[in-house]
């Protein structure tokens, strides 16, 4: 798939479907393929647009500035290259942090945006636990360890109630050939930790969908709400079965109240 020359690094990206643009912004730890689930339930009815952030997938190299202001100014140079003037965005975790940003400081730009199991709030405990996480994969044995140390921060209960599916889960991202490294990780964690937000919620002025995941142990709901108040056209949801792994938990709900926001925010 394509990748756009930017300055300093060259962006990968992912694009599929048919209809109006809607880019789909990864949270940490993440890249384009994190929105898998969502794909064939959305591809009929929208153009998606996934970039890989700086420090994730194949947008190289891995170790190019890495800043929150500049992962958003990669997202418009994006939709500048693909043509699309405006343009749906949602972003999971880190990801709704970019989308807000988006949103706020190019409001020409953004038809809608949504925003799933985000909080606008500095929380120390969720840097804590990458800090935590990054310290165990660089241990010996760490590459599983981190893993593991993961899931229950990120998956519903329900995830282990099942056999097997921490197995499947732990072949699946150690297989999978464009993962993040340890020094990328910290790279980007050093990006998370230095985010101080240039947009305003008062210039955020598109329709604005919060999705909160109300088994979130990472940015629990009663956290994240206070972080969302001041944007002016406000809609909040919680998909009950879901933990912060929105996506992969409740891929159907999740595309029920996007498709109901989207389909009540068109634009030509």
């Amino acid at each position: 798939m394509p990748d756009l020359t930017l300055d300093d690094l060259s962006l990968h990206y992912e694009i599929e479907g048919d209809g109006p643009p809607l880019v789909l912004l990864a949270g940490m730890l993440s890249d384009n393929a994190a929105w898998t689930p969502l794909i064939p339930l959305l591809r009929d009815r929208f153009t998606l647009i996934r970039p890989d952030n700086r420090t994730t997938g194949r947008t190289t190299p891995v170790n190019a500035p890495a800043t929150m202001n500049d992962m958003v100014q990669d997202v418009v140079a994006l939709m500048d290259h693909l043509g699309h003037p405006r343009f749906h965005v949602a972003g999971h975790s880190m990801g709704g942090l970019m989308t807000l940003e988006v949103a706020g400081l190019f409001p020409d730009r953004v038809a809608s945006a949504t925003v799933m199991a985000s909080g606008r709030v500095r929380s120390p405990r969720t840097t804590a636990v990458f800090e935590a996480l990054l310290a165990i994969r660089r241990m010996p044995g760490g590459e599983e360890a981190w893993l593991r140390a993961l899931y229950p921060w990120i998956f519903r209960p329900e995830f282990f109630a099942q056999p097997g599916s921490v197995e499947a889960a732990l072949e699946a991202a150690q297989a999978y050939p464009y993962a993040q490294t340890a020094d990328a990780m910290a790279h980007q964690l050093d990006a998370f930790k230095a985010f101080r937000p240039q947009a305003r919620l008062s210039d955020i002025a598109c329709p604005t969908l919060i999705l909160y995941a109300a088994q979130d142990v990472l940015v629990p709901p009663a956290l994240a709400r206070p972080g969302f108040e001041g944007i002016a056209d406000l809609r909040e949801a919680t998909v009950e079965d879901a933990g912060h792994s929105i996506v992969w938990d409740a891929p159907q709900s999740v595309v029920s109240h996007l498709d109901d926001f989207l389909s009540a925010h068109p634009f030509s």
